[in-house]
């Protein structure tokens, strides 16, 4: 028996609706990473991109434990000498909701050009709204 491939244009694609109010930073980011992958359909490869949308609600209430609230950090560089800059968890909740699921989610996906064009089939709203009603996401749960 042959194993069948799906050209990558011709993969079904479905819409997921996550709400990650009041769930874990890391949690929301694998079930997310994974649905971009495809690792939930049974015509997954590693090397396509036949994995589905996903739309993130809530993003500015995720919750994270302990105390990396205040004591995760985040760094930038700017690439000059002494560029570079540092922002933790609730710092950065309050500049960019959606940054610290973003990061997250990149940091679980492959490095490369597939990676880079997984992370645009997910989209992370920081409120409970969103402008994807028309293709009628799937609430999936955390």
């Amino acid at each position: 028996m042959k194993t069948i491939f799906f050209k990558e244009h011709e993969a079904p694609r479905s819409w997921y609706l996550i709400d990650a109010a009041g769930k874990p930073l890391g949690r929301v980011a694998a079930k997310t990473a994974a649905m971009l992958r495809g690792k939930h359909k049974v015509s997954f490869a590693p090397h396509q991109e036949i994995g589905d949308y996903v739309v993130i609600i809530n993003a500015e209430k995720v919750a994270v434990t302990g105390n990396k609230a205040k004591d995760k950090m985040y760094y930038t560089h700017s690439g000059y000498v002494g560029g570079l800059k540092s922002i933790n968890f609730n710092g950065l909740i309050a500049k960019k909701p959606a940054e610290p699921l973003m990061i997250a989610i990149k940091g679980m996906l492959p490095k490369g050009p597939l990676g880079r064009k997984l992370l645009t089939n997910v989209k992370v709203y920081a409120g409970p709204e969103h402008p994807h009603q028309a293709q009628n996401p799937i609430a999936v749960e955390v």
